[in-house]
């Protein structure tokens, strides 16, 4: 092996320590699973191209004291000129609404034990989290989450940001009211949630209405993405006793569900005839259900990576 090439396989493998860091700063960023994959793939690139640069003359990769700091700076940059693209799009577009959009979920069997599932359960990092993240500005979702979820300094996210680091500290606080002010602190404990799940699919297979309303917070809502906007499918429902009737015209499904793990949490997939149909996942507060997200759009099922679901009973 050449100079050249070891010295790239030597970078290759100190990114490679860093990627589940920046994986998790992306995804966090992006609430979106192949963006946030870009954005990861294309710091490698920029850190190959800073390398490439510093091997004919001084500066570049060379002269990286902290790669962690500067790759995370790298990501940051990247997802903050994704969300701007995005919401500029969003501004054009008539048949986009951030009301009935879910983000992509990270999925796996509630059987297996999964590190990355325990990371996302640990950090609170659930699709109602990711729904409120999707409502803030770019500059202070990057300022958010760069600086409260890894407790990156105000004055390196300025830089990202161009603003002054009292500027950015503003931007994370207002941030940090939204999120607050928003996703009240829900049950983590595994078991006590798909306590509350299986009631919720026993109570859909009986049709029991007054089951269902026990199970619901008064002010319960609940945000189904099938992808079709315009068509209104897609839908934001809120109220105990309307979350509950929608429930009860799902009946037929609630015999084709499998409890499965949702960034962390137990939710349910829907898979008559072993195709999938949705995607749902809860928040739990104090035993009650205030908020379930779904995913019924064809397309983005096919494109997440599901697990493969063991036959029901088991």
């Amino acid at each position: 092996m050449d100079v050249n090439a070891s010295a790239e396989a030597d970078l290759a493998a100190r990114f490679e320590e860093h990627r589940p860091r920046l994986n998790a700063v992306a995804y966090r960023m992006l609430g979106s699973l192949s963006e946030s994959e870009d954005a990861v793939q294309e710091a490698w690139f920029r850190l190959s191209r800073t390398q490439a640069a510093a091997a004919s003359g001084p500066g570049g990769a060379g002269e990286v004291r902290n790669l962690g700091g500067w790759l995370t700076t790298v990501v940051g940059r990247v997802c903050l000129d994704l969300l701007r693209s995005r919401q500029s799009r969003r501004e054009e577009s008539l048949d986009v609404s951030l009301e009935t959009h879910v983000p992509d979920p990270v999925v796996s069997r509630a059987d297996v034990v999964d590190p990355e599932q325990e990371v996302l359960r640990a950090d609170s990092v659930g699709l109602a989290l990711l729904v409120v993240l999707d409502t803030l500005a770019p500059a202070e979702r990057l300022a958010f989450v760069l600086h409260d979820m890894f407790a990156v300094p105000f004055d390196e996210i300025a830089v990202i940001v161009e603003r002054t680091p009292a500027a950015t500290r503003q931007l994370a606080s207002r941030a940090r009211r939204r999120v607050q002010g928003s996703t009240p602190a829900q049950e983590t404990d595994v078991a006590k949630q798909r306590e509350v799940v299986e009631a919720w699919t026993a109570a859909t297979k009986a049709g029991d209405f007054d089951a269902l309303l026990e199970l619901l917070d008064p002010d319960v809502v609940l945000r189904s993405d099938t992808g079709e906007l315009s068509s209104g499918l897609s839908k934001l429902v809120r109220g105990a006793a309307t979350v509950a009737a929608q429930a009860a015209m799902f009946a037929r499904l609630a015999v084709h569900q499998h409890v499965v793990l949702v960034n962390g949490l137990p939710g349910l997939v829907a898979a008559p005839g072993g195709e999938v149909f949705s995607l749902g996942s809860f928040s739990v507060v104090d035993g009650k259900i205030v908020e379930i997200n779904i995913i019924a759009d064809p397309e983005r099922l096919r494109n997440l990576r599901l697990p493969p679901l063991p036959p029901l009973g088991e």
